[in-house]
């Protein structure tokens, strides 16, 4: 081989090589919209654009769990023409199931006839009677539903699912391992508050959340209480200050409780959960939040697989009562506002 020759494979093998390492070479990439009427922020360091992968598992989710898609399983589900569910629903099925016996019934996917007659749901309703909500009730809770394989059954034809508080939190966990599957290591999926993280930011620093200051006079602000660090973990906060109305010169809030048929209302502002994944986070915030103060503190309070804080009011000085366990506590980049 004369050396002319060789120095011209040598630049040929040094080209393929430099094209596979442009190709492998990782950069972030941000991707943001609306989804499900609230707003998202992905970013993810990767080789390429994953925005399409992203899309699809929303389209997916939205067909099977959206109880405001009406061409949706769950909304077949609900109307009583289908009794399949597919791997999604079974798996909220399954993790809803375990959070409602943990959480003493205070979080059920049940709820959602109540929602509707509250007028926080897909149907009209206002202010429903004692006598309605009652009714209702007699066909509210876990125990009214039942998987036999991929067959859910009813015991009675009126009762509807609706994951909507542990939905969003599937979103990021889903996104979050499709992510993963495609070499990102470094990620952060948030979905309407809902956040799941791993690795660092652009940066090379941990991935750091704020928190809001929940804001109780209903201008829906975005002043930060504090701020926690996130790796490899998951956080989600629920509250009744920002959804509700006023009737009657009374505050009808959104979370309603499924044992008592009731819009919980009560110094409990905000609860933070931090978790292993973004679908605990998403429904034990809503868990809490219908537990209220008292419950949550002594239900929460030695949990060391979770974060919990709690932000309330205090109806004496009107000053705000922030509450953490140790798990939670741990997180905390910066102490809360004063």
């Amino acid at each position: 081989m004369n050396k002319r020759y060789a120095i011209v494979l040598l630049a040929l093998a040094v080209g393929i090589a430099m094209m596979f390492v442009g190709r492998d070479r990782k950069r972030f990439f941000t991707c943001e919209g609306v989804v499900w009427t609230t707003d998202y922020h992905i970013t993810y360091e990767a080789s390429r654009d994953l925005n399409d992968s992203i899309q699809l598992i929303f389209s997916d989710l939205d067909m099977s769990v959206s109880p405001y898609n009406k061409a949706s399983l769950i909304s077949a589900l609900n109307a009583g023409t289908m009794n399949r569910v597919d791997g999604y629903l079974k798996r909220l099925l399954d993790a809803s199931a375990v959070i409602h016996r943990e959480s003493g019934g205070a979080f059920d996917p049940t709820v959602m006839p109540l929602v509707n007659a509250w007028g926080f749901g897909y149907k009209s309703g206002s202010m429903p009677t004692r006598a309605q909500i009652d009714s209702i009730l007699t066909f509210v809770g876990m125990d009214k539903v039942a998987l036999q394989g991929d067959t859910l059954v009813k015991s009675d034809p009126r009762v509807m699912l609706d994951f909507s508080s542990i939905a969003k939190g599937m979103a990021c966990d889903e996104i979050g391992r499709m992510l993963a599957r495609n070499g990102a290591s470094n990620w952060l999926v948030e979905i309407g508050g809902e956040v799941m993280a791993s690795g660092v930011n652009k940066r090379g620093t941990a991935w750091v959340v704020s928190v809001d200051m929940p804001d109780n006079d209903g201008n829906n602000g975005h002043e930060s209480a504090l701020a926690i660090t996130m790796d490899s973990a998951a956080v989600a906060t629920s509250g009744n200050y920002r959804k509700w109305r006023e009737e009657g010169g009374n505050r009808i809030s959104h979370i309603i409780d499924p044992k008592t048929g009731d819009s919980r209302v009560g110094t409990l502002l905000s609860v933070t959960v931090i978790a292993p994944d973004c679908m605990s986070a998403d429904a034990w915030a809503t868990a809490c939040m219908v537990m209220g103060d008292s419950t949550v503190k002594a239900v929460m309070g030695k949990r060391q697989d979770l974060g919990v804080m709690t932000i309330s009011a205090d109806t004496t000085s009107g000053n705000l009562i922030v509450w953490s366990n140790a798990t939670f506590a741990g997180h905390i980049q910066q102490p809360i506002a004063p």
